[in-house]
C-alpha cells in the first residue's frame, strides 16, 4: 500500500524549501477541503459559518488516494472535483434545510416545487437581487470546483512522497477507527470531533426515491380511517367554514418577539367574538408537517388519516377512502373549496369530490396583486359570500379555505378594508394605502416582521368577517396548517398549531371543552392530539351520540332549499 518506486524515490529528493512549500500547500488544501464539508448554518439565514469538526469524507478520500497513489493525480484532476462539489451541495442542503424550514429537504418531492418557489421569491424580491443571487450561485459553484481541484491535486502531489503518504494513510486509518468506535458507542470522541457525514444525506435521498419508484411496497403504509359517518344533527343546517390559516403556528403565542406584535389584532378578534354574541374555544394540535407542505396537513384533517410525507399523500390520493367532505355531502351540504392561491390545474381535487372548486380564475380578482399569491384573503371571503353564501335559497355550505396572505414570504400584505361592500370592486383600496403597503417588501434575511403583519391581517380579516355576519349561525374553524419555517419560528420548535372554533353559544362548545379545548383564544400549552384526530372529533361533536337522536338526524339530514338567515 505504501511501497516506494523509483519515481517516488525521486520525489523524496525535494529540497528543504520545496518540501516546506509542499507541506504548507498540503495543510492549506486539507483545511479548505475539510471546511467545505463541515460548515454550519447561520440561523435564520441561508448563510454559513465555518465549523471546527473533521469530515469523515475527507479522511476516506485521503486513504483512497494513499492506496491508489499511482492514479491519484488523474483522480484529483478529473473525477474527484465534480464529486466534491456534489458533496458540498448536499452538505449545504443538509444543514440549511432544517435551519430554514425546520425539516429535512426531500430532493425527490421538494425539487418538484422549486419552480413555484423560485417564481414566488422572484415576485417578492427586486430584479437586481435576483440577478445578484443567480450570479453569486454560479460563481460559488465554479469557485468550489476550482478550489476542490487545486486542493485535491496538491494532496495528490504530497502523496507521491512516501513518508507523507505513510503518515497520511496511517492517520486516516486511525481516524476511521476512531469514527467507527464513536458510531458504535454513540458517544463523541474526546480526542477529535467529527462533523455529521454528508453521504448519509444522499442515502436518505436515494431511499426517498426508492420508496416511490423502487420495487416492492417500500413506502410507509397508511393508517386506518376513522368512522366519519356521522349525522351532523347538532349543526342544525349551519354553514361550516374550515379555514386553514397558512403558517399559523404555536410560535404566535409562545415566542414573545412574535406574540407581542399580535396583541392588538388578537384583542380585536376577541372583541369581535363578544360583539357578535359568539363563543370561541381553542386548543393546540400537532401538525404532520413543519414550515411547508401545507397539503399534508389539509389531507390529514380532511381524511382523518395521518399524512406525514408525500408518499402517504400520493397513496391516499390513489385510494377511495371517505373524508369529512364525503360525510357533509351525504348530509345534504354543498361542499366547496375556496382556493385563491391555486394558479394551475389541481388534479388532486378529484379525490375530495367537492361540488365546486373556486381557483384564481373563477374568483376574478380585479384589484392590485399583493405578493406572489396576489388575491387578498379578505377578497376571497367576500367573493365566496357573493358566489355561495348570499344566495336566498341554497343548501347549507361546507367550505374549505386555505388562506394565502400568510404564506411565505409573507407579503406584501394588503391593507384591510373595513367596508366589506367595497371589496369586490376594482377600487377596494385607496391608492395611498396600496402604495404604502406595497412598499413594505419582506426582508428575505429577516422574515419575522413580515410574518407578524401577515398573521395580524388574518386575525383582522376573521374578526371583520364575524362582524359582517353578526346574526349568522355559521361555525367557523380556523386552524394553522403548520408552524412557519424555522427561519421565522426558530430552531427545534414543536410542530404544534392553534385551532379555534367560533360559533353561537351552545352545547357544541361544551363538548369541545370536554375534549380538551379551552374557552377563549388562548390554548393550553399541551396539544390535545395529532391534527388528523380532529376529523372524527369534529363530526362527533356536531352529531348526537344517542341512537334515537342519530336516527332523527339522519331523517332530517338534507337541507336542500334552506332559506339563508339574514347576515
Amino acid at each position: 500500500m505504501f511501497a516506494e518506486t523509483p519515481y517516488t524515490q525521486a520525489r523524496m529528493s525535494l529540497s528543504p524549501r520545496r518540501m516546506r512549500l509542499l507541506l504548507a500547500g498540503l495543510a492549506i488544501s486539507l483545511v479548505a477541503l475539510n471546511a467545505s464539508l463541515t460548515f454550519e448554518n447561520v440561523w435564520p439565514t441561508p448563510k454559513i459559518r465555518w465549523g471546527n469538526a473533521l469530515s469523515i469524507e475527507l479522511v476516506a478520500c485521503v486513504l483512497l488516494l494513499a492506496i491508489a497513489y499511482r492514479r491519484a493525480r488523474s483522480l484529483a484532476r478529473y473525477a474527484l472535483p465534480g464529486l466534491w462539489v456534489v458533496l458540498v451541495a448536499g452538505h449545504y442542503l443538509d444543514v440549511t434545510g432544517p435551519g430554514l424550514y425546520g425539516r429535512d429537504f426531500n430532493l425527490y418531492w421538494d425539487s418538484q416545487h422549486l419552480g413555484n418557489v423560485t417564481a414566488m421569491l422572484a415576485r417578492a424580491a427586486p430584479w437586481w437581487l435576483i440577478i445578484v443571487a443567480l450570479v453569486t450561485l454560479v460563481s460559488v459553484i465554479a469557485l468550489m470546483f476550482v478550489i476542490a481541484r487545486l486542493s485535491l491535486q496538491w494532496l495528490a502531489n504530497a502523496l507521491e512522497v512516501p513518508p507523507l503518504r505513510r503518515a497520511l494513510g496511517l492517520t486516516a486509518i486511525a481516524l476511521i477507527v476512531a469514527f467507527g468506535a464513536q458510531q458504535l458507542s454513540g458517544q463523541p470522541s474526546a480526542i477529535v470531533s467529527f462533523a455529521k457525514p454528508v453521504t448519509p444525506a444522499y442515502m436518505r435521498q436515494a431511499r426517498f426515491v426508492l420508496a416511490m419508484l423502487g420495487p416492492g411496497a417500500v413506502a410507509p403504509r397508511l393508517g386506518p380511517s376513522p368512522n366519519l359517518d356521522q349525522s351532523l344533527a347538532h349543526l342544525e343546517g349551519a354553514d361550516v367554514l374550515l379555514v386553514f390559516v397558512e403558517s399559523y403556528g404555536a410560535v404566535t403565542y409562545q415566542t414573545p418577539a412574535i406574540a407581542d406584535g399580535l396583541v392588538q389584532s388578537r384583542a380585536d378578534l376577541r372583541a369581535a367574538v363578544a360583539e357578535t354574541d359568539r363563543e370561541v374555544v381553542t386548543a393546540y394540535v400537532e401538525s404532520p408537517t413543519f414550515g411547508a407542505s401545507s397539503w399534508l396537513a389539509h389531507l390529514s384533517l380532511i381524511s382523518g388519516v395521518e399524512v406525514r410525507d408525500q408518499y402517504a399523500y400520493t397513496s391516499l390520493m390513489a385510494s377511495n377512502r371517505e373524508t369529512i367532505i364525503t360525510n357533509f355531502a351525504r348530509r345534504g351540504y354543498r361542499t366547496v373549496a375556496l382556493m385563491p392561491g391555486m394558479r394551475q390545474a389541481w388534479p388532486e381535487g378529484a379525490f375530495y369530490h367537492y361540488d365546486q372548486i373556486y381557483g384564481r380564475d373563477l374568483l376574478e380578482y380585479p384589484g392590485p396583486e399583493f405578493g406572489w399569491w396576489g388575491i387578498p384573503d379578505q377578497y376571497a371571503l367576500a367573493k365566496i359570500d357573493a358566489l355561495e353564501r348570499n344566495r336566498l335559497t341554497r343548501k347549507p355550505l361546507f367550505l374549505v379555505f386555505p388562506t394565502s396572505t400568510s404564506h411565505a414570504p409573507f407579503g406584501p400584505v394588503a391593507p384591510y378594508q373595513p367596508d366589506w361592500s367595497r371589496m369586490l370592486s376594482s377600487d377596494a383600496f385607496e391608492k395611498a394605502d396600496v402604495d404604502r403597503w406595497m412598499a413594505d417588501v419582506p426582508d428575505l434575511t429577516n422574515l419575522r416582521p413580515s410574518y407578524v403583519r401577515a398573521i395580524a391581517y388574518e386575525y383582522t380579516t376573521i374578526a371583520g368577517y364575524l362582524r359582517t355576519h353578526p346574526r349568522d349561525n355559521m361555525v367557523l374553524i380556523a386552524i394553522g396548517d403548520h408552524q412557519p419555517p424555522a427561519a421565522v419560528s426558530g430552531r427545534d420548535q414543536p410542530w404544534t398549531v392553534p385551532v379555534h372554533v367560533f360559533g353561537r353559544r351552545g352545547p357544541i362548545f361544551d363538548r369541545f371543552v370536554e375534549r380538551g379545548f379551552r374557552s377563549g383564544l388562548e390554548p393550553h400549552r399541551a396539544p390535545i392530539g395529532p391534527m388528523h384526530s380532529l376529523a372524527a372529533m369534529f363530526l362527533e361533536v356536531f352529531s348526537p351520540a344517542a341512537p334515537d337522536e342519530l336516527d332523527a338526524g339522519n331523517s332530517g339530514g338534507s337541507h336542500a332549499g334552506r332559506v339563508r338567515s339574514a347576515p
